[in-house]
């Protein structure tokens, strides 16, 4: 592994909403059953992935429900503050298998935050 050097004084600018050509989604690979488990539902929103024309119900990851394993969770309640900023009318329901492929939110960070659509 190299070693890179802090250098004060210099800054990049690098593009962080470049859209990726022929990505895969990220798929949770995370075994475990999350029924019981927490999300949030909302107003429908269009995925931002140019011609991608899936529309979200759930706050989502790469098209999968994220979810909570605690209604109370301090990172849920802050995502559904932050969908009711933007006009989303969210609110906080269990998740069923039937709402499609779940991620947990914390296996969903531990990867780096992958969404679709969006160079990291």
């Amino acid at each position: 592994m190299e070693r890179e050097d802090i250098r004060l004084g210099r800054t990049e600018v690098v593009e962080a909403n470049e859209p990726i050509e022929d990505e895969e989604l990220w798929t949770g690979d995370e075994a475990g059953d999350h029924l019981g488990w927490y999300c949030v539902r909302t107003d429908p929103f269009p995925c931002p992935a140019p011609d991608c024309t899936f529309v979200a119900v759930f706050m989502t990851a790469a098209h999968l429900v994220l979810v909570w394993e605690e209604r109370d969770d301090p990172n849920l309640l802050r995502h559904a503050q932050r969908a009711k900023e933007v006009g989303r009318n969210p609110f906080i329901v269990s998740y069923e298998s039937g709402y499609g492929p779940s991620a947990s939110y914390y296996a969903w960070e531990a990867a780096g935050r992958p969404v679709h659509g969006i160079r990291k």
